[in-house]
């Protein structure tokens, strides 16, 4: 059944396309106008005739605008099914108004406490009571009242009246859209209050709005979705924007999120590729082109068909060297792109996809989610490593400042390796890695045929201990010459005595890195 709108009420924090709408309601539907407060201001300075909520309420905004929807006559007025003979007599009886369209989103919790150092008074303050009150009200009412909870919604409602009406379908949607910004925007308020008393509540509701509908899942028979925290606006892959390229895909996504949580933890330019949620190149070095071309060389079989992050905008130069001979990539992620940049990746291959972020700052927020069947893991995030002021060397060699310089770029590296998670660096370049793997033995054997030649000269970073000796003897046949490792095996003194037997240099964090 298609309804009309007669009666609007308005009350919106966020007032994008506000005006617009209002107007075109107005102008072309003659719908009255009825807003609170700051709405009604922006309405009002439009020129634009809308009434205050408290002429049918009888009753001022009081306490810093806290109370001003709370009121009889505004749920009459949105609860009152109009179907029903008896309620539109109340209506008449008490003189109440109709409102056949609520346009209500809400204060903005989220945003404010993803902003870092917000006060618990300043939290507090945007939680709204009245407006999803009234949201819950008019979306129970869905056959007779219009909900508009996010302004994308407009254009979909004035096309609708001016076909003759909203249809019942339409306001069901409206309903449950109305429906699931409450239950977001409750749990965002609970979570936000657990987190302030435990690191992990007894009662923890996540809450993500989807953001994109994805080409496949991990495989092509599965189906995909992007889902993206309520509130989020710092630099991640969730707020990438992409500017080229075909749909991206749930591996994609993984692999762009891997490679840009890898390449912010570093100050000079860098430059990351993985592979399969690995990194198979990564290098830093004193130009972005630089150090795309060392990361790529570090395992060119591997890097095709890779992902590609950087911790700076792309310029021409880099864009040159990813352009340079037959590369396949997947996807580039970076910080911004020089526009002759963009132009000359953009006219490399149609489907190539480019994501942009804003400027990297910081590392990843919020803990680390991971479901399992019939429940969710949930744990802080493995931010940073031990700084190397802290490390131990436990060997009688100790490592020269290069090596030191060295072992510490391939820690970094190796905290985003698949565990058992083996680095081996040349300088600040990656030139092998063994990921995955069930014995560390193994990964080491990897990494060093990954290596091949690079090996020789080259250290060895391990997210975990050396459960045995023979994983110094491989590294040392091979021409390592240095090793940075947690330490705490019940088999430290027998590594440690390899490395004496062999002349290496190694080191302790006393932290692990796994990554499952």
């Amino acid at each position: 059944m298609r309804r009309s709108v007669r009666r609007a009420l308005l009350s919106v924090s966020d007032k994008s396309g506000l005006v617009e709408f209002a107007r075109t309601l107005a102008e072309d539907h003659r719908v009255e106008l009825v807003a609170t407060g700051g709405t009604k201001a922006a309405l009002a300075a439009a020129g634009l005739a809308v009434k205050d909520v408290s002429e049918f309420t009888g009753f001022p905004e009081v306490m810093d605008g806290r109370v001003k929807t709370l009121h009889p006559a505004v749920y009459a007025g949105l609860l009152a099914k109009r179907s029903k003979p008896e309620h539109m007599a109340v209506l008449a009886d008490l003189r109440l108004p109709e409102f056949d369209l609520l346009v209500c989103n809400l204060y903005p919790f989220e945003a404010t406490v993803a902003k870092p150092n917000v006060t618990e008074a300043e939290a507090i303050e945007t939680i709204d009571i009245g407006g999803p009150c009234m949201v819950r009200a008019a979306a129970k009412n869905f056959e007779s009242v219009v909900v508009a909870v996010d302004p994308a919604d407009y254009m979909g409602i004035l096309t609708a009246l001016a076909e003759g009406g909203t249809t019942t379908e339409q306001r069901r949607a409206l309903a449950a859209k109305a429906f699931a910004r409450i239950l977001a925007y409750d749990a965002a308020i609970a979570g936000w209050f657990g987190s302030q008393t435990e690191p992990f509540p007894a009662h923890f509701t996540p809450s993500f709005t989807r953001s994109a509908l994805l080409r496949q899942g991990e495989n092509p028979h599965q189906q995909a979705a992007l889902y993206r925290e309520p509130g989020i606006a710092r630099p991640c892959l969730a707020t990438a924007v992409q500017l080229h390229g075909k749909e991206l895909s749930y591996n994609n996504l993984l692999d762009l999120d891997s490679a840009l949580n890898l390449v912010r933890e570093f100050l000079p330019p860098a430059a990351v590729v993985v592979k399969h949620n690995n990194p198979c190149g990564t290098a830093t070095a004193a130009t972005l082109a630089e150090a795309f071309t060392q990361a790529w060389d570090g395992d060119p079989l591997s890097a095709f068909g890779g992902i590609i992050a950087f911790n700076r905008p792309v310029d021409v130069a880099t864009a040159r060297a990813v352009l340079a001979g037959e590369r396949f990539v997947e996807c580039l992620v970076a910080p911004g792109y020089d526009p002759e940049a963009l132009t000359l990746l953009k006219s490399w291959k149609k489907n190539v996809r480019l994501l942009t972020v804003d400027a990297l700052t910081g590392p990843p927020q919020g803990l680390d989610l991971r479901r399992i069947d019939g429940g969710l893991l949930v744990q802080t995030r493995d931010l940073g490593t031990t700084p190397v002021a802290e490390w131990t060397s436990v060997a009688e060699r100790s490592p020269t400042p290069q090596e030191l310089a060295s072992l510490a770029f391939a820690w970094t590296v190796c905290k985003h390796v698949k565990s058992n998670a083996i680095a081996l660096a040349q300088g600040t370049t990656l030139v092998g890695v063994g990921a995955g793997q069930m014995s560390r033995v193994l990964a080491v054997e990897i990494a060093i045929r990954k290596a091949g030649s690079h090996a020789k000269g080259s250290v060895l970073a391990s997210d975990a201990f050396f459960p045995f000796p023979d994983n110094v003897e491989l590294a040392a046949a091979a021409g390592i010459t240095a090793i940075v490792q947690p330490g705490g095996s019940v088999k430290d003194a027998d590594a440690i005595a390899a490395c004496n037997a062999h002349g290496l240099a190694m080191l302790f964090t006393g932290r692990r890195h796994f990554r499952h």
